[in-house]
């Protein structure tokens, strides 16, 4: 499961007249907890700031669901509300998620919100798009600790091993 912080980061920037102002920008991170959040930012922000910085606030975020699209770094968040039925009682219950993604416009994001959640099997309406705050979204980079143990075999060397038997196979058959 994702746990997504918003992190606000307050530092000096030219802007395009040449003065210097500060801004506080907002940031996404998909982090473990709060410290991890921070790091995440200061390793992030550090190598794109000249300067000092400074992150001004960290808060755990409501959004569920993050989509991003290359041709874009424009970030809105939709609602999405759908309808659920309570296991227990077997009433109806409403459920509403934020989630984000990159698009040109408002009817883009509508549209791609759509696109991404066509898999759905209940129907949903998205009841606000807005243009959100977020400039980048960092994801969780796993460090490579995660060892594979001697008794298996990495998925990607099984793969590659069918696709070269497949190849001998078909060459046998020419």
């Amino acid at each position: 499961m994702q746990n997504w912080f918003t992190c606000k980061v307050k530092y000096q920037k030219e802007d395009e007249q040449g003065r210097v102002k500060n801004v506080t920008e907002t940031y996404l991170a998909d982090a473990m907890s709060f410290t991890e959040a921070e790091a995440k930012i200061y390793e992030e922000i550090g190598q794109r700031v000249m300067g000092e910085f400074q992150v001004t606030g960290i808060a755990k975020s409501k959004i569920v669901d993050v989509f991003e699209f290359p041709d874009t770094d424009v970030f809105y968040q939709a609602k999405v509300s759908y309808m659920v039925a309570d296991a227990d009682s077997g009433k109806e219950k409403k459920v509403t998620n934020l989630m984000i993604l990159n698009a040109m416009d408002i009817k883009q994001a509508f549209d791609r919100v759509h696109e991404s959640l066509n898999n759905m099997l209940v129907t949903f309406v998205i009841p606000e798009i807005k243009e959100s705050p977020i400039l980048e979204v960092f994801h969780h980079v796993k460090t490579g600790e995660e060892k594979i143990p001697d008794n298996l075999t990495p998925l990607s060397e099984i793969e590659q091993s069918e696709v070269e038997e497949t190849e001998a196979e078909n060459e046998e058959n020419i």
